[in-house]
């Protein structure tokens, strides 16, 4: 008796064990989580937003007007972190069959929901395409499950086609659901990142899927919590929640203002071997001076009339102001008047002028002097070129900016932020800069000061900029590339500078740039904000384009011996031989053939010495598909590239 007792203990101890162990994938996100159109620009209309491909009601429905001419989706953070998903379900719309989507893209992304991303899966959505409509606002019944077991935080879901591209004006999705099995902790309390008003805290989260103890580790720096070192790891238990900041407990002298604290949850399986490390969560304590000020310290473009506000520092009770136009008078100052509000109305300011500000925070007895922050108000020179910090910039870039209120200007610019030198003048109109051949690596500063005889505030002294120039030389990273009309000052449109084959078709079967604005990719990129799109059709033997090089011709500067060109193709492209040339006849081929087929970004790296000519002169460089020697009727495609790039790469 007690034999078959044991017995039916085991066998059930392992049922509950598999199935523990092999928890069933459940739809990973749910209405709230942070969701964003792909493209993002609100080409949708308000009452079939992305959220609502989400919201788990297929009587909803998302539509986004770039379906029918170009990729779109969306991309979502599941508020499961660290999800392994290995199938997904589609419920049609059905406002119109012609803008149902008929094949997906799942991309995964550990970094954040604007990517960069890496593909996990494509295919068709069988149901959807048909010669019957699938029903309204219904899910499809063909399974669509794939391989996977890397978890990701964030997610892009792309439809590359609709039904009939030809007569839709949009793609229109009801609901979209990703199932995944989440094995790591998530949802942690504090939540990532927060500040914690107080000096002791309950931490929580909730348990993956599988586990049934946790491993806890505490500490205040990031790279022992996440090593696991000697000194962080809390313990073993069932809850999930410990306590910090008590007697007893960890920290037992409480958590100190303005500290960062981490920690981190490995999930602990039924077998007591199977760990699932977690993610390093982290929560500030507030620190006992004034933060997060409001405009942001060294911000720009300041309106005149604008009210400072700040953030309390922990159990301040008074506040005490000081402001003006010179950094050491604000840095020295002393004895003003304390406030109750933490907010400081300034009067009137002046156009395009820089001011400092300090909060004094007093928590009594105690008094804590506050940073000196800054911001210059509107009227000065604003949005960049470089962006501002900007890094990877090209060695031989072109300075643009915005005009403030001056009638002129002048551009100082230097490699010493301290000492620069004024470089261009000039009237509104000409807001350009360039400054020729830049040392690699090399962080740059730059201003622009205005003047404008017409106002007695004249001149205006502007922000100081920095970029940083790249260790690499950058061929074409297709971030110059824009959408003004032929003509047009300013005109640069991608398929311009890459000659292609739409005005020569019987011999050149490419096509670079999409049928409509924006011309150059902005939804499938590799690094920035677009890449170069180039449908090919060998039907004529062979398709490429050719940029013309007018500047970074020599490429034996600094050492460089490898060119790299990244490129992105798609599983239903016809396997055509990838190529790149050299001046329009040195021509090295890709090793693999079926290259044109990858997927996801791919690098492709090329010894510079297998071109064979002369580099201290490169006037054009060619992507090709087919056999450029011999072309032969072959078939089509569409690729993708970005980031050609000269490095120095160790043998």
């Amino acid at each position: 008796m007690y034999r078959k007792m044991s017995l039916i203990v085991v066998v059930v101890s392992i049922v509950l064990l598999s199935t523990m162990s092999m928890a069933a994938p459940v739809d990973i996100t749910q209405p709230g989580d942070a969701i964003q159109g792909v493209p993002n620009d609100s080409d949708w209309p308000a009452n079939e937003a992305p959220p609502l491909a989400i919201d788990d009601n297929t009587a909803t429905k998302y539509l986004h007007f770039k379906g029918f001419s170009q990729p779109t989706g969306f991309q979502v953070t599941p508020s499961k972190s660290q999800s392994i998903v290995t199938g997904m379900s589609f419920a049609t719309a059905n406002d119109a069959i012609e803008r149902d989507p008929i094949s997906f893209e799942l991309y995964g992304s550990n970094d954040s929901i604007d990517g960069p991303y890496t593909l996990i899966a494509s295919g068709d959505i069988v149901d959807f395409s048909q010669a019957t409509d699938w029903p309204r606002f219904t899910i499809n019944e063909t399974p669509i499950s794939f391989d996977n077991d890397t978890p990701y935080d964030h997610y892009q879901v792309l439809f590359p086609a609709v039904r009939d591209p030809g007569a839709a004006n949009s793609m229109q999705i009801s609901e979209v659901e990703l199932f995944g099995t989440n094995y790591t902790a998530y949802g942690p309390t504090p939540a990532d990142g927060a500040y914690h008003e107080d000096t002791w805290a309950s931490l929580a989260w909730t348990p993956g899927d599988t586990a049934v103890s946790h491993d806890v580790y505490l500490g205040d720096n990031y790279d022992d919590v996440d090593a696991g070192a000697e000194g962080t790891f809390v313990g073993n238990q069932v809850d999930p929640s410990v306590v910090i900041g008590f007697p007893g407990f960890p920290f037992p002298d409480g958590l100190v203002p303005g500290e960062t604290y981490y920690w981190r949850i490995d999930e602990i399986e039924a077998d007591g071997t199977t760990i699932h490390k977690g993610i390093v969560w982290s929560f500030m304590i507030p620190p006992k001076t004034a933060y997060l000020p409001d405009p942001a310290d060294t911000g720009e473009a300041v309106e005149l009339d604008a009210t400072l506000s700040w953030t309390p520092g922990f159990s301040a009770k008074l506040h005490t102001v000081y402001f003006g136009d010179n950094f050491d008078d604000v840095s020295n100052a002393a004895g003003g008047l304390p406030q109750g509000a933490a907010t400081f109305n300034p009067g009137p300011l002046e156009l395009a002028k820089t001011y400092y500000w300090r909060v004094d925070e007093f928590d009594p007895p105690a008094t804590h002097k506050g940073d000196v922050w800054s911001f210059i108000t509107q009227g000065a020179v604003g949005t960049p070129v470089p962006a501002k910090g900007a890094v990877d910039i090209t060695q031989t870039p072109a300075l643009t900016w915005t005009p403030g209120f001056g009638a002129s200007y002048e551009l100082y610019f230097g490699a010493d932020a301290s000492s620069l030198e004024l470089k261009a003048s000039g009237n509104l109109g000409s807001e350009s800069y360039e400054p020729g051949q830049l040392e690699w690596n090399t962080t740059y500063y730059w201003r622009v000061d205005e003047a404008n005889n017409a106002n007695a505030d004249s001149p205006w002294t502007g922000p100081l900029w920095s970029f940083t120039t790249a260790n690499f030389l950058i061929v074409d990273d297709m971030e110059s590339y824009n959408d003004i009309n032929e003509g047009e000052p300013g005109s640069n449109r991608i398929y311009l500078a890459w000659a292609d084959g739409f005005d020569n078709p019987a011999t050149n079967g490419s096509v670079v740039g999409n049928a409509a604005a924006p011309f150059a990719e902005q939804t499938i990129v590799h690094g920035g904000l677009q890449s170069m799109p180039m449908s090919y059709d060998n039907a004529v033997g062979k398709s490429e384009a050719t940029l013309t090089l007018t500047s970074n011709r020599d490429w034996t500067v600094n050492g460089v011996n490898t060119l790299t060109v990244w490129y992105r193709g798609d599983s239903a492209n016809a396997a055509e031989t990838m190529y790149v040339a050299l001046n329009g006849t040195a021509v090295v081929n890709n090793d693999n053939p079926l290259a044109a087929l990858m997927p996801g970004w791919t690098q492709w790296n090329i010894d510079l010495q297998a071109f064979g000519v002369n580099l201290t002169n490169v006037n054009s460089i060619t992507l090709g598909l087919g056999n450029r020697a011999n072309p032969v009727t072959g078939g089509s495609g569409m690729m993708y590239y970005d980031d050609i790039r000269l490095d120095i790469t160790a043998p």
